[in-house]
């Protein structure tokens, strides 16, 4: 028998892979220990019974690529008290959202041998361009801990307690030396939101900007800091259209790299 007195919790998806999602199956002990507080009353990915709305929390992956996204973004922003995004599609329109710089018509020809089928948006966009959105929570894919910090707060209105602040903040807190500074090697870590645990750099690679921008990048320095170690121009744009390549601070510095 369901016990009405928990807060229900729904997670959608809409374009995406399904790795945030996953992110949160990965909590195990967590989750379970989440479920004797609330109630997961839709979540496909685990589970086909489903209980309907309205919703204490809904936590929304992917972005929005389709007319039926945009439609349904609505309805889900309707049921949901709280609405929170998961993983670089909802929060930066994904991978997915290099079409934004593209010719989508021209892509469809070449994949689909029946284009004239494909119903799509011109552009892919963050959750936010179309509904009021609670809390981002950032990353390709997410982080685990942090989203059972989000969950935990909203649940005890509460603001999360998760951080602003940069990947370099992480290098220095596991002792791992700047590969940009000590290498030469181009890094995004100083405008990558924290998150990953510094993974990328801890290996002697340079960040990739999986966690999105920080809350203040300032990436005219840093494109010229990339500069001065021989980057060019499409580097610049490579690197900035990559999983958050429609976050506006990553956007705008790739449009002022291109020729």
């Amino acid at each position: 028998m369901r016990d009405k007195s928990k807060p229900k919790l729904a997670v959608w998806k809409f374009s995406s892979c399904d790795g945030c999602q996953l992110s949160l199956l990965d909590c195990e002990d967590e989750l379970l220990d989440l479920a004797s507080k609330i109630e997961i009353a839709n979540f496909p990915e685990a589970s086909r019974a489903v209980v309907k709305g309205p919703y204490e929390l809904s936590l929304v992956e992917g972005s929005i690529s389709t007319p039926h996204d945009a439609q349904r973004i609505q309805e889900v922003r309707r049921q949901s008290k709280f609405l929170v995004t998961i993983g670089a599609c909802a929060t930066a329109g994904g991978i997915q959202a290099l079409r934004n710089f593209a010719d989508v018509a021209e892509f469809a020809r070449y994949v689909y041998a029946a284009p004239q089928y494909i119903e799509t948006l011109s552009n892919s966009t963050p959750i936010a361009y179309h509904v009021f959105v609670d809390f981002e929570l950032r990353g390709c894919p997410i982080n685990k801990a942090q989203l059972v910090e989000v969950i935990g707060a909203f649940l005890n209105n509460r603001r999360p307690n998760v951080p602003h602040y940069s990947v370099c903040m992480e290098c220095k807190r596991r002792g791992t030396i700047c590969v940009m500074v000590a290498q030469g090697i181009p890094c995004l870590g100083p405008v990558t939101h924290a998150g990953c645990g510094a993974l990328c750099p801890a290996y002697r690679r340079g960040c990739y900007g999986c966690f999105g921008p920080m809350e203040t990048p300032n990436t005219v320095a840093l494109s010229s800091r990339w500069k001065e170690l021989g980057a060019a121009n499409a580097d610049l744009v490579r690197a900035y259209r990559t999983f958050n390549a429609f976050s506006e601070v990553f956007r705008k510095e790739s449009v002022a790299h291109e020729r």
